[in-house]
C-alpha cells in the first residue's frame, strides 16, 4: 500500500463539497437536489465510478465548474468519491439535501479552502483516508476575533 496526497485547489469565490456514494445514479440525483435547493446556484459535479469502465461521470449547469470538478475527480481517482464545485451558494444551503440523497454514504468536507486528500493506493484501487481542510489552527479567539466573526456572519446574511 502506498499513501499519497492529492491537492485540490478550490477556485476563488467557489466552494467544494467532497464525499462518497455508492451508485452511478449519484450524478443525476445530486444534480437534481442542487438545482432544487438554490435557484441561482452554479455548479459542476463529478463522480468516480469504481466498476465497469471506471469513468469520471459528470454533470452541472456551469461548464467551467464541471470541468474543474471532473479534472480533480480524475486526479483523485478514489472509488465512488464525488466532488461538487459550487458558486452563488454556500455548502450550508445544500449540504443536508446532498446528505439525504440515498446514494450518499459520507461527506469528507465542505469548504472554500484548498484541500489535501490523503489517499491510500493498493493494487485494487484508491481509498480516501481523510482530508486536510485549510490551514492549521493558530490560537483561541479573543474578544476582537468574536466581534469579527459576528460581523462576517451579518455581512454575508446569516445573522440579523
Amino acid at each position: 500500500m502506498e499513501i499519497k496526497v492529492v491537492d485540490i485547489k478550490v477556485p476563488e469565490n467557489t466552494n467544494m463539497i467532497m464525499g462518497q456514494s455508492h451508485f452511478i445514479k449519484t450524478v443525476e440525483d445530486v444534480h437534481e437536489v442542487l438545482v432544487s435547493c438554490v435557484p441561482d446556484i452554479s455548479f459542476g459535479l463529478a463522480f468516480c465510478e469504481s466498476s465497469g469502465p471506471c469513468l469520471v461521470r459528470h454533470s452541472g449547469n456551469d461548464p467551467k465548474l464541471e470541468k474543474i470538478a471532473s479534472e480533480h475527480a480524475l486526479n483523485l481517482a478514489a472509488g465512488h468519491s464525488f466532488i461538487i464545485m459550487i458558486k452563488n451558494a454556500y455548502p450550508i444551503n445544500v449540504l443536508n439535501a446532498v446528505k439525504d440523497v440515498p446514494e450518499v454514504c459520507n461527506i469528507y468536507c465542505a469548504t472554500a479552502n484548498p484541500v489535501q486528500v490523503i489517499v491510500a493506493e493498493t493494487e485494487m484501487g484508491r481509498s480516501i483516508l481523510g482530508v486536510v481542510d485549510g490551514s492549521k489552527t493558530k490560537k483561541i479567539e479573543e474578544e476582537n476575533d468574536i466581534e469579527d466573526r459576528k460581523r462576517l456572519l451579518r455581512k454575508i446574511g446569516y445573522k440579523l
